[in-house]
């Protein structure tokens, strides 16, 4: 499958026959390469490999670096301490590995990586969480710009090769079809001046007068995407922000499903209609049911003012 500019795979094979840019090695942290995945790179990449790596360590377990990649196919050997010497790893482990691998990749600028089943042949990690770990790492890492146009999961036996193409494959087209097509998160917010309420007037459609608020980015919380979107609509700085109550009905909004978080809030100053905005004002109760609302804005407003 491919997302945006990067082909993802699941493959059955031995990694060190493949001739990608680099192959990831589940390594301990101090970089000895003894058995398992490491043994068979050592092995037929040579021991210019471990020397090289050993050089470059101990590393904390997480870390990664690159070293070359011998008489293998490949250009170089990406190292990603997967566990300690007392072999034992986990989800943090495993996750911290797989993520700075893919920063290591990045960094030599490489086009392509083939990766094992971390954590899962002398760490004895389940290979389904394993999978499922790597898939979400390998998402996150792609929301960026990125040199990777390949994405290799090797394994060298099928019942490996069974578990990771439904643990990566099934699950990322999951969160990149199914749940890309929403519920999304928006924020609201009740910004109480001691003049009345303050609304802005969309420029977007569905037009109408609104509560501030938007989309809540990627990283960001609830708290800091409503202070941003009313600072960017209103002008306002926001204090005392409170969550009031969630709204979630599928029909809510005309566009598409949204679940918002309204917000209370204090403010002072005067507010000055900014991005999508078109306008901007402040009411009182008594003028609720002379206004042409966006989404159920006077819905929300009716049950503050009920409260209050």
């Amino acid at each position: 499958m491919k997302i945006k500019n990067t082909e993802i795979k699941v493959m059955l094979g031995d990694i060190t026959e493949l001739r990608v840019d680099a192959i990831v090695n589940a390594a301990n942290n101090q970089l000895l390469m003894g058995g398992g995945v490491a043994g068979a790179i050592k092995k037929k990449g040579g021991s210019i490999i471990e020397e090289e790596a050993l050089a470059k360590g101990p590393l904390e377990i997480g870390q990664a670096i690159t070293t070359g990649a011998g008489e293998l196919a490949a250009k170089y050997v990406i190292h990603a301490a997967t566990m300690g010497m007392d072999f034992k790893t986990d989800e943090f482990k495993i996750r911290a590995a797989a993520s700075n691998a893919l920063y290591a990749a990045e960094q030599i600028r490489i086009n392509s990586v083939a990766f094992p089943a971390l954590g899962c042949g002398t760490g004895g990690f389940p290979l389904l969480a394993s999978a499922k770990i790597m898939a979400q790492e390998v998402l996150k890492h792609l929301r960026s710009e990125v040199s990777l146009k390949e994405i290799i999961f090797c394994l060298r036996d099928q019942e490996a090769f069974t578990v990771f193409k439904k643990g990566v494959l099934g699950y990322l087209e999951y969160v990149t079809t199914k749940l890309s097509g929403g519920p999304y998160v928006t924020v609201d917010a009740i910004i109480e001046l001691a003049s009345g309420i303050v609304l802005v007037k969309r420029s977007n459609p569905p037009f109408g007068w609104a509560l501030p608020g938007g989309f809540v980015d990627y990283g960001e919380s609830l708290e800091e995407a409503v202070i941003r979107e009313a600072k960017e609509e209103t002008g306002l700085e926001l204090t005392q922000v409170k969550q009031f109550h969630t709204y979630s009905d599928p029909a809510r909004d005309p566009r598409f499903h949204t679940i918002t978080a309204v917000f209370t809030a204090k403010a002072k100053g005067t507010p000055k209609a900014g991005d999508d905005a078109a306008d901007v004002k402040i009411i009182k109760p008594s003028q609720l049911e002379k206004i042409g609302f966006a989404f159920d804005h006077k819905e929300v407003l009716k049950e503050y003012f009920k409260i209050k």
